[in-house]
């Protein structure tokens, strides 16, 4: 039976096991052998992170073509009032691809939510507003060395104008957070229904 795993992936991490230059990495996590990501967050993202030992099942969840809604929780500074919001929902040009259309509104700051390591860094005078953004699409940051899936801070950034400051996924497809802080991993056999259908 295969085998699943759900890591809070910290900020800060590389979405992948190995890295020459010595930076931190999924293997620093989940020091377990013969998974692999099932899709990607970019290193200064953070959140809900699924490993995976079934080839098939981590390219389902991984393929942009299946179009698996992905939910993520950005932080970002200034009110993001409607206006932001309707731009984002149908998309924004982000000068090397426009996002697709997605979902996107306001939501309370989740009282769940883990500190993150570093602290953001917010300016007293500024508002801030917490955005939850469902995605179905990827998209891969020129030059990066990880893949970014649709790059919700930039996205959320560029429908206001406002500064991004923090962008955690809470759910990839239908399965939902682990809980626990960043670092935070789980694991067990693979039900049949995670990933399929969209």
């Amino acid at each position: 039976m295969s085998r699943l795993i759900l890591l809070n992936k910290p900020y800060g991490v590389l979405c992948q096991f190995t890295d020459e230059a010595g930076r931190p990495t999924l293997k620093d996590c989940v020091p377990v052998p013969g998974v692999y990501a099932a899709g990607r967050l970019d290193t200064d993202s953070e959140g809900l992170l699924l490993l995976t030992d079934d080839g098939a099942l981590q390219h389902r969840i991984a393929d942009p073509r299946h179009k698996l809604p992905k939910t993520y929780l950005v932080q970002v500074e200034g009110e993001a009032d409607e206006a932001a919001l309707a731009a984002l929902r149908r998309g924004v040009d982000l000068g090397d691809f426009r996002t697709r259309p997605c979902e996107a509104r306001r939501v309370a700051e989740p009282d769940w939510l883990w500190p993150r390591d570093p602290p953001v860094r917010f300016r007293k005078s500024v508002p801030t507003a917490w955005l939850e953004i469902v995605l179905r699409e990827g998209k891969n940051r020129p030059g990066a060395a990880d893949d970014r899936e649709g790059r919700p801070a930039d996205a959320a950034a560029g429908a206001g104008g406002d500064r991004a400051l923090a962008a955690r996924r809470a759910r990839p497809g239908r399965v939902a957070r682990g809980g626990g802080a960043a670092g935070f991993a789980r694991g067990g056999a693979c039900p049949a229904r995670i990933g399929r259908g969209g």
